[in-house]
């Protein structure tokens, strides 16, 4: 009687010091603000995910870029490779899309000199890796990291990083690589005019070189939503 009471405790200790844990987490809140939304008004299955970082998180409008695709915005600001692997089973596979098109990989290099562009990689094929045991038959998309006047030292590294990623998504079946790098550039620099006035995030302009990039990997246009 006295090892089940302690077994109990045990347990109850464990499930308590998770939900802790997961409360402390980066991002926790934004998190819970898209489970709430999905509760009050459930996003259609099978329909294009987008998500990453706040390059996404902005894109406020983005339904209006694809008119007469099921779009399902999750970027969360700030965050990191490592911040969507986390809440992977959150915010990607509950919804069943049937394409995940994700941008992230800019904050992992911001965050500290020390992350390598092998360290971005590794993280990357750990997402997807995730992604494709979940959703074995959802087309995978990457958006290249971007240039930014503001993190133009970075550049190198989100260079070799997209190559990195291009070659690896090159070797895997039901795969895409959008190139909005080079489309950013203008005599090597990154284009001022597409930015904000932080140098780091897009205006409509940015985002008009995106829809031109991304939209002719997006799959084929969804039944309408009743």
């Amino acid at each position: 009687m006295l090892l089940k009471k302690l077994f109990s405790i045990i347990v109850f200790a464990g499930i308590f010091l998770n939900v802790f844990a997961q409360q402390d987490a980066p991002f926790y809140s934004d998190i819970q603000h898209f489970k709430k939304q999905d509760s009050l008004n459930p996003p259609p299955l099978h329909a294009i995910l987008f998500v990453g970082s706040s390059s996404f998180t902005k894109w406020t409008d983005v339904q209006n870029y694809f008119p007469g695709y099921k779009i399902i915005n999750r970027g969360f600001g700030g965050s990191s490779l490592p911040d969507v692997i986390r809440y992977a089973n959150d915010i990607i596979l509950p919804y069943h899309p049937k394409q995940v098109v994700i941008y992230c990989g800019d904050n992992d290099f911001a965050a500290s000199d020390t992350v390598s562009t092998q360290t971005v990689i590794s993280r990357f094929e750990k997402l997807f890796w995730i992604i494709r045991k979940g959703l074995p038959d959802a087309n995978i998309v990457y958006v290249s990291i971007k240039p930014s006047p503001s993190r133009m030292k970075l550049m190198a590294k989100g260079e070799a990083a997209n190559e990195a990623i291009k070659k690896f998504l090159a070797t895997q079946k039901n795969t895409s690589f959008v190139d909005v790098f080079h489309l950013m550039l203008e005599n090597g620099r990154p284009m001022p005019s597409i930015f904000l006035s932080d140098s780091l995030h897009m205006n409509a302009s940015g985002y008009a070189i995106w829809k031109k990039a991304i939209e002719p990997e997006l799959k084929s246009k969804s039944e309408p939503r009743f």
